[in-house]
C-alpha cells in the first residue's frame, strides 16, 4: 500500500479538526490545493494568517471585527436602547441580514454541563454592566432553540430580571415556506404559543 507523503498528512489532519469536514472532504481538499497553482494555495494561506492577525474581539459585545470597539458599538446610527444577545458571531450575520439595527452581545458558546461549560466559560456576565448606563431598555435573547439555547436564555432571564430591563425571546415556530405537515410536534406548539393577531 502506497504510503501518503508526510505533509500531506499533516495538511488532511489539519483541515479533519476544522467542524464539519470529514476525513473524506480533507483528503479531497488536500488534493484539490495540491494540484492547484501556487497563486492559489499562497492566497488561501495569506488570508488564514491575514485573518487571525487583524480579526479582534470586540472589548463590549464581543463580536469580531477589525476595530476595538467593533464597527456596529461603534454607529451611533444604532438603537442604543436595544440589545440582542447571540450564542456566536455567525448569529450577528444573520441578523444583520435581517436587518435588524440594535446592538449584539455575543456569548462565544452556550452553557452546556455536559460539555463542562458554564456561564462563567461564556460571556454572560460581561453584559450586566452594559445594563446599568440606564440606555438599554430590551434584551433579546436570541440563543437556539436547543436545550442548551434554552437553559441560557432562562439563566440570562433571571440574572437580569432583578435589573428592571425588559427581556424578551426570539419567536421559534415555522418557517416560511414550510408545511404543517411535515413540522414536528414541538415546532407546532411553540408556533401556536407565538402566535399573533393578524
Amino acid at each position: 500500500m502506497a504510503q501518503i507523503p508526510k505533509s500531506v498528512q499533516n495538511l488532511i489532519e489539519a483541515f479533519e479538526r476544522l467542524p464539519g469536514i470529514g476525513p473524506k472532504t480533507a483528503q479531497r481538499l488536500t488534493y484539490y490545493l495540491l494540484h492547484a497553482p501556487d497563486t492559489e494555495t499562497k492566497a488561501l494561506a495569506e488570508a488564514a494568517l491575514g485573518m487571525k492577525e487583524k480579526t479582534k474581539i470586540c472589548s463590549i459585545c464581543f463580536n469580531i471585527g477589525e476595530e476595538d470597539p467593533c464597527q456596529i458599538c461603534s454607529d451611533q446610527n444604532r438603537d442604543q436602547t436595544v440589545i440582542t444577545v447571540v450564542e456566536n458571531p455567525l448569529d450577528v450575520l444573520a441578523l444583520e441580514k435581517a436587518n435588524f439595527k440594535g446592538l449584539y452581545h455575543v456569548l462565544h458558546g452556550v452553557i452546556s454541563p455536559l460539555e463542562n461549560i458554564g456561564p462563567s466559560e461564556i460571556h454572560i456576565r460581561e453584559l450586566l454592566p452594559r445594563l446599568k448606563n440606564g440606555k438599554v431598555k430590551e434584551i433579546i435573547l436570541a440563543t437556539n432553540p436547543t436545550m442548551e439555547g434554552e437553559a441560557t436564555a432562562m439563566y440570562i432571564q433571571r440574572l437580569i430580571s432583578p435589573l428592571g430591563v425588559k427581556v424578551t425571546r426570539i419567536a421559534r415556530g415555522l418557517p416560511v415556506g414550510s408545511d404543517l405537515e411535515y413540522a414536528d410536534e414541538t415546532t407546532l406548539s411553540r408556533a401556536l404559543e407565538g402566535r399573533k393577531e393578524y
